[in-house]
């Protein structure tokens, strides 16, 4: 039975390395294989968040290695979108950004106040479901040639705005709330 309890972290493991096979088929305009890639490495998050909590499998390194391979697999798509000029550059770094300036802000924050929990926000649960989406999107349209006009362009605008604004929301709570809360419920 312990080594059941390690189920999770394998199934996240081998998300990632879904990572290299997604950049290949899409290297080669294979769109259809890149969707297949993509949503069996998501149904494999859902999956491996499904067993953890259900059998009470949550460890410290699952804690780690789930977002870090969420990111992992969203960034690569993102930089071979854009590559092959599906996706506009400037989004790939907002989005690439916004993960750096997380992991910079948590470490910062660690390294000043302590171990701190991290709980992705309501805003960063969406925004990682609309970039998802457009993933999608546009391995859908490619890989089934047709096009639902102005739908890329409306969730390229919602991934920029859902992305600047959890951004902003981790900013606020380890900024403005952490000041707020070490002031014993005062603002300075």
């Amino acid at each position: 039975m312990n080594n059941v309890r390690h189920l999770p972290n394998l199934i996240t493991v081998m998300r990632m390395a879904f990572v290299p096979l997604l950049i290949l088929v899409l290297k080669d305009h294979r769109y259809l294989d890149a969707l297949w890639v993509f949503l069996v490495a998501g149904f494999s998050d859902g999956l491996d968040g499904f067993i953890a909590k259900r059998f009470g499998f949550v460890s410290p390194l699952g804690a780690i290695l789930d977002p870090a391979a969420d990111k992992i697999l969203l960034v690569s798509a993102y930089v071979m979108l854009a590559l092959l000029a599906l996706l506009p550059f400037w989004l790939v770094l907002v989005v690439a950004f916004r993960d750096l300036l997380i992991v910079g802000g948590y470490l910062v924050y660690t390294s000043l106040y302590g171990p701190v929990q991290m709980r992705p926000s309501i805003a960063s649960k969406f925004n990682t479901f609309v970039q998802i989406l457009l993933v999608v999107v546009i391995l859908t349209e490619r890989a089934f040639v047709f096009h639902i006009a102005h739908l890329q362009r409306v969730l390229v605008f919602a991934v920029l705005v859902t992305t600047l604004a959890s951004g902003g929301h981790y900013l606020w709570t380890w900024g403005v709330v952490k000041d707020i809360e070490a002031s014993g419920g005062k603002r300075r």
